[in-house]
């Protein structure tokens, strides 16, 4: 499906899922100083974050009856069928060889790109231990946060395309997203599974820039402070054939959505003896010239 829009966005009323849940996520309280978050390479475990939190009871919906409505450049997600063909997602080699090109051509295809850059992969799990990563275990993300900023995303295209290249695509118009492939290893997920909160019931004001201090750079991520009017989704039981599409930054700010927050939550009824939540996600820019 071609994600391309008009100039801006249609807008058309989603109808509201009948089934759902409460269940408590973690947001930012907003503080005078920019916050700080200690990357997990900077501190050589678990990510520290130099701030205050505050849990909020929120309603959660099941998307899967709307996920026809949803799209990149309305809400900022979309749950797609995608099956893989590497059997062995925890192998770097098959990742490398085979994953990573096979993400860049399924994202050419739905959204319309000239050009997929992959520049990251991340495996998680919520075992207690954490899923291997060629720099460290990585548990899942349990603050509501985004992964780029109005700052960093341009920054970001920047450090990976080049000056001169991303000079170049900015003079010809080109439209670059960040945009990340959420998939579980294994499925059913029956524990953390991911939330995502429609972009356009976030205010910008909700957005608190924080600094991300890695070693030898520091960058900026987006965490959200809570309002009453976000609107909050997930797919139930997702399967290894399926993915989810987040954005996490746009070159173009003409109303479609920019930046998508998102979180791992737990099941208000989730079973201990659950299989871990186990998943791998793809960090992309995605070129339209």
């Amino acid at each position: 499906m071609n994600q391309i829009a008009p100039t801006l966005p249609l807008r058309i009323s989603v109808p509201q899922s009948p089934a759902g849940l409460r269940t408590p996520l973690t947001f930012i309280l907003p503080q005078a100083e920019k916050p700080v978050l200690l990357s997990a390479a900077a501190t050589g475990g678990a990510p520290r974050h130099l701030f205050q939190t505050e849990e909020r009871q929120v309603a959660i919906q099941d998307m899967r009856p709307l996920a026809e409505w949803f799209s990149l450049d309305r809400e900022g997600f979309a749950l797609r069928r995608a099956p893989t063909a590497v059997a062995d997602l925890y192998d770097d080699d098959a990742l490398a060889q085979h994953y990573i090109p096979e993400t860049e051509a399924f994202l050419k295809r739905e959204l319309g790109a000239t050009r997929v850059v992959i520049f990251d992969a991340t495996r998680r799990s919520d075992d207690g231990k954490g899923a291997a990563n060629r720099d460290g275990a990585r548990g899942p993300a349990s603050r509501v946060h985004v992964d780029y900023t109005a700052k960093s995303g341009p920054r970001r295209v920047k450090d990976l395309l080049g000056e001169d290249e991303a000079a170049r695509l900015a003079a010809a118009g080109a439209r670059i997203q960040q945009v990340n492939v959420w998939r579980p290893i294994r499925g059913p997920v029956e524990r953390s599974p991911l939330t995502l909160a429609d972009a356009a019931s976030i205010r910008p004001e909700d957005l608190v820039a924080t600094d991300q201090l890695f070693p030898g750079r520091v960058g900026e991520i987006y965490h959200l402070a809570y309002h009453p009017a976000q609107r909050w989704y997930y797919a139930p039981r997702m399967t290894r054939d399926e993915v989810l599409l987040i954005k996490g930054w746009d070159s173009l700010d003409d109303g479609r959505a920019r930046f998508t927050p998102h979180s791992a939550f737990r099941l208000p009824q989730q079973r201990a003896d659950a299989p871990p939540r186990e998943s791998i996600e793809l960090r992309s820019l995605v070129v339209t010239e």
